[in-house]
């Protein structure tokens, strides 16, 4: 184990990432505070979900290392990372859509639901007892993104403000202690963004850090603790919301007059 990452939940070691002769990510690196929200901004190619992905298991980096809790998760599967306390959305929407809101919640506690082969094929009286708790535990992140009266409806039938809310509750149907947002506010209007922050901040106030990939600048004002701003695969600022509000260069490069506004 790595000591001094007793205070960071995550930390980003020298990562790059290179695919056939593009280069995504070259030596990136920054740490996570337990509980906080830090944002990644940059343009579109800048490295985002590359770096999102290689964090979450779905890409295994060309070198550099992930650590979480003090543990390295590099080239860890996706489910292995998410048995460990980190979970995800996606930057589209991947609900289940022949399911409904609250089986697409049930679907995200079960990595966290330890259950034998022989059991669970057998449908022993463990079986039903976990299910009812995966129910109730599905039922309380429904009521905690507030779509608790909307549990048997078929997730393709919301609207997309309603969809971004349910992908982020199947993300914390798993318990997480890191979350990973990849654009939450992308497409919503102001209301449904509005609510977005609300619930991430809210997200924070139960514990749980956050990662937050986001292009809307208000809200990564807004809700950030810390901002790592990123071009080209490489980090070229990082720091409080303040002091990415008045670096010269972020500011000409990225956020132009919408910091203003903030």
């Amino acid at each position: 184990m790595k000591e001094e990452l007793k205070e960071n939940i995550l930390e980003v070691e020298n990562l790059a990432m290179v695919f056939g002769g593009l280069t995504a990510l070259t030596d990136t690196k920054f740490q996570l505070k337990k509980g906080t929200i830090k944002a990644i901004i940059g343009p579109n190619g800048a490295g985002k979900t590359t770096l999102y992905n290689i964090i979450t298991g779905f890409l295994s980096p060309t070198r550099g290392n992930v650590w979480f809790k003090g543990q390295k998760i590099s080239n860890l599967k996706p489910h292995e990372i998410a048995i460990r306390g980190i979970s995800r959305s996606f930057q589209t929407i991947e609900l289940f859509d022949n399911m409904t809101v609250l089986e697409n919640v049930m679907v995200g506690c079960h990595s966290r639901i330890k259950m034998s082969f022989f059991a669970s094929g057998m449908g022993f009286g463990t079986v039903k007892k976990k299910e009812e708790q995966i129910r109730s535990r599905a039922l309380d992140v429904l009521k905690f993104i507030g779509l608790s009266d909307k549990y048997n409806e078929m997730a393709d039938s919301l609207p997309l403000g309603e969809q971004k809310y349910l992908e982020i509750g199947r993300a914390l149907a798993s318990d997480p202690e890191l979350i990973c947002l990849d654009e939450p506010a992308a497409g919503l209007n102001e209301t449904e963004t509005h609510i977005a922050s609300s619930l991430i901040k809210a997200i924070k106030e139960k514990g749980v850090t956050v990662l937050l990939v986001e292009h809307d600048m208000k809200v990564v004002m807004n809700i950030s603790d810390e901002i790592l701003v990123l071009n080209n695969g490489q980090v070229i600022a990082e720091g409080s919301p303040e002091e990415i509000q008045n670096n010269p260069s972020v500011i000409k490069a990225y956020l132009g007059d919408v910091t203003q506004h903030a």
